[in-house]
């Protein structure tokens, strides 16, 4: 477990990243054990995920089943980080051929903070969502402007980790949003989940 120095320093280099600054990479660690100890990052996310999640099984659970929902919200976490994981090892498969085989240890550990900050980005939706009815304009409207500023984000934390200009960091970015959306509809659809729109 990392200590909250470390942590800290994580996501605030993830946060430089975000913004396009590659200095950021100075506050990550890039070893070995840095590179498993990012995926402490999925802890740092996970009170702001289960918000969300909480949300979701409220919208589409029996609301008298407690048990039924708390299997709803399990499922739920299964996608989430399943569609955390899944594209990375994808990419871990692929980057020597797509010649970014040099910066895949880059693009991981930043990805795993940035996912962090996203993640607790995208927590005022999730309260949104649980206070204000599911068909809302307002909870859809949030959701979407931050849905957006989190893609720029994530893409120019792409470009920088990728650090082969825009058109490989774009390219790399497409790539993993496209295999992420498949991964999370078909860990939905295998899981018996319907998460409204």
């Amino acid at each position: 477990m990392l200590s909250a120095e470390e942590t800290q320093a994580s996501l605030a280099g993830a946060w430089r990243l975000m913004f396009g600054k590659a200095d950021g990479f100075r506050l990550l660690d890039l070893s070995a054990d840095g590179f498993w100890n990012s995926f402490f990052a999925m802890a740092v996310a996970a009170p702001a995920l289960v918000v969300g999640w909480v949300g979701i099984a409220d919208e589409i659970g029996d609301a008298d089943a407690v048990a039924g929902r708390f299997g709803l919200v399990l499922r739920l976490a299964a996608v989430d980080l399943g569609s955390w994981v899944l594209p990375l090892i994808v990419l871990a498969l692929v980057a020597s051929r797509i010649g970014i085989g040099g910066r895949f240890v880059h693009y991981v550990v930043a990805s795993n903070w940035t996912s962090a900050i996203i993640a607790w980005l995208m927590l005022p939706a999730a309260l949104v969502r649980l206070f204000v009815s599911a068909g809302s304009q307002v909870a859809a409207v949030v959701s979407l402007l931050l849905f957006l500023v989190s893609m720029v984000l994530t893409w120019r934390m792409t470009n920088a980790a990728i650090g082969r200009g825009a058109a490989v960091g774009t390219a790399v970015f497409v790539g993993m949003f496209v295999v992420s959306l498949a991964v999370l509809l078909f860990l939905q659809s295998m899981l018996g989940v319907t998460v409204p729109e």
